[in-house]
């Protein structure tokens, strides 16, 4: 694992690093969305509110996932490189483009649909950061031949694991492929919103059985049961959408685009 690059005198952290890499693919995901709807806004600097946003949350909503490392750490936990929630990072991100769609004028779901793809994107891209940190986010010991250790991680583990950022790199690039190709066509406003909480709450609930977060309420984690609360608005969000579909909506949309 490589948790640190060393150039010269510097060593900088391959976490943070990433963190920066996912940022930037996003903001180009949102500006190419942007673009194709003829949408005149600052996808860059809503994106980077956005992040910031989401550091805060995820950060937040470790320390209240892991109470027990605020005790031993205090206030120095909310700096540490590693511990960060991806709910709470949902949670922060979301609130913050809600009020930016809001203040451009686009709608706050509306930029919720375009953001979509770039959320799955970035959030896989991301993922690279952890393994390559070895934080202590990877699986249980595994059999399987592509099981890996982590001896020089952040959280070393000499046992052979499952390598989860992996399989949510996969995941998030493959939603982020799937959500791109639905929003090229005109559709219901939040029903790429209600594809993104559904297909990516799954991923995060189904990857949670092979990590290693402690289990609080029927063998489930926190992140597990606050993936399934995603799933579960997404699925009912895609419901209530396609059984109130609003006459005219495609029509419009596609009119808008090609305006």
């Amino acid at each position: 694992m490589l948790p640190y690059l060393h150039i010269w005198h510097l060593s900088v952290p391959t976490f943070g690093l990433m963190l920066w890499v996912a940022s930037v693919a996003a903001a180009f995901v949102v500006d190419r969305n942007f673009r194709r709807w003829r949408i005149d806004a600052d996808a860059v600097g809503m994106v980077a509110i956005a992040v910031v946003a989401g550091i805060v949350g995820a950060k937040l909503w470790h320390v209240l996932d892991s109470p027990w490392e605020y005790k031993e750490m205090g206030w120095r936990v909310l700096w540490d490189s590693a511990g960060f929630a991806w709910f709470g990072g949902l949670v922060f991100g979301i609130s913050a483009l809600l009020i930016q769609g809001r203040l451009a004028k686009i709608g706050a779901v509306r930029i919720l649909d375009l953001a979509a793809p770039a959320a799955a994107i970035g959030y896989g891209l991301g993922r690279i950061g952890c393994f390559l940190a070895g934080d202590g986010c990877y699986g249980i010991e595994t059999t399987l031949p592509w099981g890996m250790s982590f001896p020089h991680g952040v959280d070393p583990t000499l046992a052979r694991v499952h390598p989860t950022p992996l399989y949510e790199l996969a995941a998030g690039l493959l939603i982020g492929w799937w959500l791109w190709r639905r929003g090229a066509k005109p559709r219901p406003t939040g029903e790429i919103l209600g594809e993104y909480l559904l297909l990516a709450g799954l991923a995060r609930f189904l990857v949670e059985f092979i990590r290693r977060n402690p289990k609080i309420l029927c063998g489930l984690s926190n992140a597990q049961i606050a993936a399934g609360c995603s799933a579960v608005v997404g699925a009912a969000l895609i419901f209530w959408l396609a059984t109130h579909r609003v006459p005219g909506t495609g029509k419009a949309a596609a009119m808008e685009k090609t305006a």
